[in-house]
């Protein structure tokens, strides 16, 4: 193993746009290269330590389908079950067809529309359905309430009929705090924080650990740094500008009772790889204890999109992928050197997760970074941690 050229490409991202990146790669449940560029604070030159928090954002999906796979397995969750089953309120959905016209779905909402992005249900946090909750909770957004009023939201398509990001996952995590009866962050920590051995992992970070968090930056071109009043930093290369974005602020997370499924974790690589290893070993964590059996972590990693669904699914940094129970899955051996399967997500200030089984491989990339340029980072950076071995 040599990962020379892994430690140089990390340099060079925090030589180009990205303030400061670290990474964690474990082979066969052994940590092999750990390492750390650039700066947790541009502004002070505070160099990057490798303990940083980070926010997680999208990268938190990962955790929250393996909690529903886990109630899955024990009978409490259903895949294919209609979500009314659990959640009364989506009895009676709607959808908005190519013509703009209202119509009753003739088929029934299931876990599995959500848990693979098939729900028709879109990203829009200034929906009616989430005022209405904001209302109803005086601004405290618990999570099951918010969920119950997303089930009067017209979905953008019937269920099942193309791939679309959007709030699903969201949903999912009032369906485990319906099921489970715990808060979702507490059952969250109980089922699977706690066995995997994650520490620092909050779905609401305290004050406390403001010092310890990675300055959370946005990029902007030029022409967006234009006419801010703010005052910018200018990337290593010249060719852009950095502009502080307050560190605890989550806007996926919409309350202080909310806890996001699909966007909600704030953490360090250390914990949250942790993880990736613990589903590159078929559910079985570092501390030694199970928390998905191998049929499960299968599950998740195998394509669940048809010809039809997958021609919506068009994200570039996704070319050869399809998508699992709530992950991206390699189905195409010509777009990575990773096995068929090899899956993850990613967050939206950059944070990549993998999982690759057959290998037992498993990292955490993190930066703290809004318009991550994921799609130039996520594909060099995986064919290179490949390339090591």
């Amino acid at each position: 193993m040599d990962f020379t050229n892994l430690k140089n490409y990390m340099d060079e991202l925090t030589a180009w746009e990205i303030p400061g990146n670290t990474i964690r790669v474990f082979k066969d449940n052994i940590e092999v290269f750990r390492y750390s560029s650039g700066y947790r604070d541009v502004k002070t030159r505070m160099k990057m330590q490798g303990d940083e928090l980070f926010n997680l954002y999208s990268c938190s999906k990962v955790a929250l389908a393996a909690a529903v796979m886990q109630l899955n397995e024990q009978k409490r969750i259903e895949i294919d079950a209609p979500l009314y089953d659990y959640i009364p309120e989506f009895r009676d959905m709607y959808y908005r067809d190519v013509d703009g016209n209202v119509k009753k779905t003739e088929k029934s909402l299931t876990v599995r529309h959500l848990l693979t992005m098939t729900s028709g249900f879109d990203y829009n946090l200034e929906s009616d359905a989430i005022k209405e909750a904001k209302k109803i909770t005086n601004g405290r957004m618990d999570t099951v309430t918010l969920v119950k009023c997303l089930s009067k939201q017209i979905l953008d398509f019937k269920p099942g009929e193309r791939w679309q990001y959007g709030l699903s996952h969201d949903i999912l995590a009032g369906l485990v705090e319906t099921v489970s009866g715990m808060k979702f962050r507490d059952y969250m920590s109980k089922n699977i924080f706690e066995p995997v051995g994650m520490k620092e992992i909050y779905y609401h970070a305290p004050e406390s650990v403001k010092e310890k968090t990675a300055t959370q930056y946005q990029f902007l071109t030029p022409g967006e740094a234009g006419n801010t009043g703010e005052e910018l930093i200018k990337t290593p290369d010249g060719k852009g500008f950095w502009r502080t974005f307050p560190e605890n602020v989550m806007w996926f997370v919409l309350g202080e009772e909310h806890d996001s499924g699909g966007a909600g974790i704030t953490t360090d690589v250390d914990d949250y790889v942790k993880l990736a290893v613990a589903l590159s070993n078929n559910g079985v964590c570092g501390t030694g204890e199970r928390i998905l059996s191998e049929e499960s972590v299968n599950l998740m990693k195998t394509n669940q999109l048809d010809d039809k669904q997958i021609k919506s699914y068009t994200w570039e940094q996704l070319a050869g992928y399809g998508y699992g129970l709530g992950v991206r899955t390699l189905i195409d051996k010509s777009s990575s050197p990773g096995s068929l399967g090899e899956f993850g997500w990613d967050g939206a200030a950059g944070a990549f997760f993998l999982v690759d089984t057959d290998n037992h491989l498993a990292y955490l990339y993190a930066q703290h970074m809004l318009n991550s340029r994921s799609e130039i980072i996520e594909q060099k950076l995986r064919n290179i941690v490949y390339s090591c071995f």
